[in-house]
């Protein structure tokens, strides 16, 4: 059965459909082909079960709130704020490229928009100071991908919508490992750097500091009422996204003036047509997963990779090797409402906590999304940038090899990732 499906949907992406069409198809042909005694319309139920979830009002709402930011100009005041503190050092704009990833991911939530947002500015910088296209749009893409570990996630929230984990919870789960991403690449970049004699840029002054500071202030206030907002008590997630959106309104429109408000429909008019692709990814996926459960394949599945009683670490090892080759191939959201449900209860039943293999199902999802042959932040890059596709990805080895020993790190660590209980 596994093979028809996977047959399946190659078949159709071979043929051009986009993604949503093979996991539309797979789950009807599934169906009518194994199961013709069960009625068609459980499939209907399925999709309308699948995007009926509360929390997932989140996500057109930080969409939004991301969509008006990128076109804004809180990434540039971001990237100014960072510069004038690192830019200095060997390797500071590489550095600076990848704090300010950091920083707009905690606002944006969203991997693509912060290779839009950020990479493009910081592009031109970094070629100017000696970096190649293969070493500067490779840290764009990877640094960029932290976006989904740190609040407010949108993997996380597909992740809590799955298994009915606490949002809040993994969002501050997520921001401890998005600084040690962070730090993995930004000494790397200093390396780099000194090997390759790459100097940083003129040296701020205090002045100069304070005057970027200033500048930064109400952009780098978002993640602070976000994530507090939730920590706090109060708001939820959801209200949290609600609140995201009118900040970003009243930051771009009224303060900072740089959008208007006639331009307000057009970025909605965006978010509506990225917003309705994910919803359909969410039911398609919500039925297949559903179909695959009917069959029982995800305990046969289990069972034949993991075995009758395996380990905590086993389990950890498994899941992070099933998503993220699956997320080389798919789309990381589409992976997550897959795999999830296969892979949960197993994990539940080793004793693993459901924060920690989020924040771990995450991760992979955001490695996945750099990494070839179909990383989605792969093909953004090749349409913001306009380099060749092997270019792009040339230079990629040294971020997945640090990303996958950070992974590991929270496997055989997990405290890390639930450092806020200790708090």
């Amino acid at each position: 059965m596994i093979w028809v499906m996977l047959l399946i949907m190659f078949i159709l992406l071979f043929m051009g459909f986009p993604m949503k069409i093979p996991m539309i198809v797979a789950p009807i042909v599934l169906l009518i082909v194994y199961f013709p005694d069960l009625d068609p319309m459980v499939l209907t139920q399925q999709y309308f079960s699948g995007v009926q979830p509360f929390v997932l009002l989140a996500v057109p709402m930080f969409i939004f709130a991301a969509d008006i930011m990128s076109v804004g100009t809180t990434a540039n005041r971001l990237l100014e704020f960072v510069g004038r503190f690192i830019g200095h050092v060997k390797g500071g704009y590489a550095i600076t490229t990848a704090a300010t990833c950091t920083l707009f991911g905690s606002i944006s939530g969203s991997t693509q928009a912060t290779v839009v947002a950020v990479g493009k500015p910081m592009h031109q910088k970094l070629l100017q100071s000696g970096y190649k296209n293969s070493q500067a749009i490779p840290l764009i893409i990877n640094a960029s991908d932290v976006a989904l570990l740190v609040p407010p996630s949108i993997g996380m929230i597909m992740y809590a919508v799955v298994t009915g984990t606490s949002v809040g919870e993994l969002f501050i789960a997520g921001i401890l490992p998005g600084v040690i991403i962070f730090l993995f690449f930004a000494v790397y970049s200093y390396i780099l750097a000194r090997r390759k004699g790459i100097e940083g840029q003129e040296k701020a002054t205090w002045n100069e500091r304070l005057q970027a500071t200033r500048r930064a202030l109400l952009p780098l206030g978002f993640p602070v009422i976000i994530v507090g907002g939730i920590y706090s008590g109060f708001f939820s997630p959801t209200e949290a996204a609600a609140v995201s959106v009118l900040y970003a309104v009243v930051l771009e429109v009224f303060i900072y003036k740089k959008i208007k408000i006639t331009e307000l429909p057009k970025i909605a008019e965006s978010t509506g047509v990225v917003t309705a692709a994910v919803f359909i990814l969410v039911a398609a996926g919500t039925a297949l997963s559903w179909v695959l459960s009917y069959a029982k394949l995800p305990q046969e599945l289990t069972n034949a990779v993991l075995g009758t009683d395996p380990t905590a670490i086993k389990v950890l090892l498994i899941v992070a090797l099933f998503f993220f080759i699956g997320c080389m191939f798919v789309d990381p959201l589409v992976v997550i409402i897959i795999l999830t449900p296969i892979f949960y209860p197993v994990a539940m039943d080793a004793g693993i906590d459901p924060i920690v293999l989020g924040v771990l199902i995450t991760l992979q999802a955001a490695i996945g999304s750099a990494t070839p042959p179909f990383g989605v932040d792969i093909f953004t890059a090749v349409a913001v940038f306009k380099r060749p596709y092997l270019e792009i990805i040339r230079g990629s080895g040294p971020y997945l090899l640090m990303l996958l020993a950070i992974s590991l790190l929270f496997i055989f660590f997990p405290e890390i990732i639930t450092f806020y209980r200790y708090l």
